[in-house]
């Protein structure tokens, strides 16, 4: 836009210039020629006023997008509109259908506030971004994809205030049932087109265990459909045999802002190594398995008395504050091998060390993984405290320069509404390369 500016003012600049010659030449100009050249120049002024407005479009985009100016400065110095057009052209005309569900399945879940907020939210975040998106059509002959509005995961157990999902399967089949008995949609694609959210430990097999959400495999009904879902793996498991996206888990995006304002992302970071999670020190066998297979056990084992290791076993409201002044954060699995900890050691600048065999990470085209973040064996964690020394004495600069564009944790956070580049954007982009 600049260099067509500046030509075009150089093309005003010479006629008019031209123009000024013609006037003050020593020759005498007839009256019909000075005539036409006033009709000339009136008539070439308005040619460039024309095309200047012509060439000035806003940018325009069929998704309803923020684009958080400061962010995107921060990359790259100058950023005009034009950046709304880093949206694929697939977009334009994506389209999505959400089904208008009794509130029994959604809204009435959000009377508790922790619905909305907690690690399994991005099910309720997706939901309120898509209904102000203007992917949503109102049309469902016209939709592309038919988004069902489900939160399953607002059922609090009263005994350890963890999600309670065994409702799940139940209140699933029944939303099924009502949709294809109204519309002819799901028949009509036996629900290949339709999208479920099942942001819990092992996705779309609704249980917490391993073992017990193999043995319950995927709900019949919903293998036909597209699942967007946290659990995600490099190997054949029984609970990704659908069409899944990898999503990240939910973070607020309000907190981690609340901690930047107060620790910015290039702050000091006192903190080498830290943890805070669930270590035992004698881990339980439940049904044959051992919580986080014991990696967290041997971190706790091997670190507890390095002083480089910040190990905490205590919940700590504040614990982001702690985060933002880390150098490594740890990602150890837990029941399953993705936790919360990935995003926000993102979000807060802190470089993830992701102690997980086999885990698929979220929106892999768009995230540089393997720049940002380190990968280490389960069977090294006893390895650690040498092989971050090497990478702290090594590279640590260009990981964290690579860490902290600000596209990163864009990536990765649920927002209100879609912003470019945002959690919501990635996954209809990743759907609409589904119709390519």
């Amino acid at each position: 836009m600049e260099v067509f500016g500046s030509a075009r003012n150089r093309n005003e600049f010479y006629v008019r210039m031209k123009l000024l010659r013609s006037r003050h030449g020593k020759t005498k100009t007839p009256f019909r020629f000075r005539y036409f050249k006033w009709i000339l120049w009136f008539s070439l002024s308005l040619y460039f006023f024309a095309t200047s407005l012509g060439n000035h479009r806003p940018a325009t985009t069929s998704l309803k997008t923020i684009i958080p100016q400061p962010q995107l400065r921060s990359v790259s110095g100058v950023f005009s509109d034009a950046a709304v057009l880093r949206q694929p052209r697939s977009l334009k005309d994506l389209r999505v259908y959400i089904y208008e569900l009794p509130s029994k399945y959604n809204s009435d879940w959000l009377s508790n506030k922790r619905c909305s907020n907690h690690l399994f939210a991005s099910e309720v975040a997706i939901h309120k971004t898509l209904i102000k998106s203007n992917v949503r059509t109102f049309d469902p002959a016209v939709a592309d994809f038919f988004f069902m509005p489900i939160y399953v995961s607002c059922n609090f157990s009263t005994v350890n205030g963890f999600p309670a999902i065994g409702h799940a399967r139940g209140l699933l089949s029944s939303a099924v049932e009502l949709i294809s008995s109204e519309f002819p949609f799901w028949n009509r694609s036996n629900g290949s087109d339709h999208v479920f959210v099942a942001s819990h430990d092992f996705g779309a097999c609704f249980h917490s265990m391993e073992n017990k959400a193999i043995a319950d495999g995927i709900p019949e009904f919903m293998r036909n459909s597209i699942v967007l879902q946290t659990f995600g793996v490099r190997y054949h498991h029984p609970c990704q045999d659908v069409e899944n996206i990898v999503i990240p888990p939910y973070v607020s995006p309000e907190k981690v802002q609340s901690v930047l304002s107060m620790s910015p992302i290039t702050g000091r970071r006192d903190i080498f190594v830290f943890f805070r999670g669930k270590m035992e020190v004698h881990p339980k066998n439940v049904s044959g398995q051992f919580y986080s297979k014991r990696v967290r056990t041997e971190i706790l084992r091997k670190y507890r008395n390095d002083r480089r290791f910040y190990l905490r076993r205590n919940r700590f409201a504040g614990y982001l504050s702690e985060i933002v002044r880390s150098v490594f954060c740890l990602c150890p699995l837990g029941w399953a091998p993705w936790s919360p900890r990935l995003v926000e050691s993102i979000a807060l600048g802190c470089i993830p060390v992701i102690i997980a065999d086999g885990i698929r990470l979220p929106f892999e085209t768009a995230v540089p993984w393997s720049e940002i973040s380190l990968t280490v064996a389960e069977r090294d964690v006893g390895k650690l405290g040498r092989i971050l020394d090497y990478v702290a004495a090594t590279n640590l600069s260009a990981i964290q320069r690579n860490l902290w564009d600000p596209k990163v944790k864009q990536a990765l956070l649920f927002h209100d509404d879609v912003e470019v580049g945002d959690a919501t954007w990635q996954i209809l982009v990743a759907l609409s390369e589904k119709l390519e």
